[in-house]
């Protein structure tokens, strides 16, 4: 626990818990249903993000050994991931985004404004959650990257599960199968660009990935 109350840890913790806390504040402005208020939310994702962001930058390089920022990627895992992410993002609006749409509509933006808060929350909340910080944390705790690697895909596949468990109605079993087994193949990537290209690599896929609901504002304008 040395690493985690460490002065400089502390500080980059807090100061990236108020840039996620500001990313986040557009995307929780469109939310009509909430039961609390805004600024409420806010200081709830500000002292969590903060906890996961000390995970971060506490325990990914003493027990990885790789940077989490690094701001000249290899050139052929730059192409690597954008080929990918273009790729996914192009099967995900052909045959998962009209699926998903009528059934988690506040995930699909209706102007640019919304895409770009659904692109900040993904970026800076989604992948600390479900990636960043469980990661550190496993890392921590098993010090072994592969069963860390593992553990975090089948915590974001649980994650997955329970929000389809949420839907009112039932979706096909062969989206079932299709869309999970893309979430543990797209998580053991993540993992892996992650660890190689640290937190820009991974951001820089988020953005590529999510642009894809670009094509149908364009095609709304």
């Amino acid at each position: 626990m040395r690493h985690l109350a460490q002065p400089a840890v502390l500080k980059a913790a807090a100061v990236a818990a108020a840039v996620t806390t500001l990313a986040s504040y557009l995307r929780l402005s469109f939310w009509m249903h909430r039961a609390l208020p805004i600024w409420y939310l806010e200081i709830m994702i500000f002292l969590c993000s903060m906890v996961l962001w000390g995970f971060v930058f506490a325990w990914h390089t003493p027990y990885t050994g790789r940077p989490l920022w690094n701001f000249k990627p290899d050139l052929r895992l730059f192409l690597a991931v954008t080929l990918l992410a273009i790729g996914a993002a192009t099967l995900c609006h052909r045959f998962s985004d009209p699926l998903l749409r009528p059934r988690f509509p506040e995930e699909f933006p209706t102007d640019f404004k919304h895409w770009l808060a659904i692109v900040l929350f993904a970026m800076f909340l989604n992948r600390l959650f479900l990636l960043f910080a469980p990661f550190a944390w496993l890392m921590r705790l098993l010090k072994n990257q592969w069963a860390a690697a593992i553990l975090t895909v089948l915590f974001g596949t649980f994650v997955l599960l329970l929000r389809i468990q949420s839907l009112p109605t039932p979706v096909p079993a062969t989206f079932l199968v299709i869309e999970f087994t893309s979430r543990i193949i797209g998580g053991f990537l993540a993992v892996w660009f992650y660890l190689r290209g640290g937190i820009l690599l991974i951001w820089w896929w988020t953005l590529l990935f999510q642009a894809r609901q670009l094509w149908d504002l364009t095609g709304q304008a």
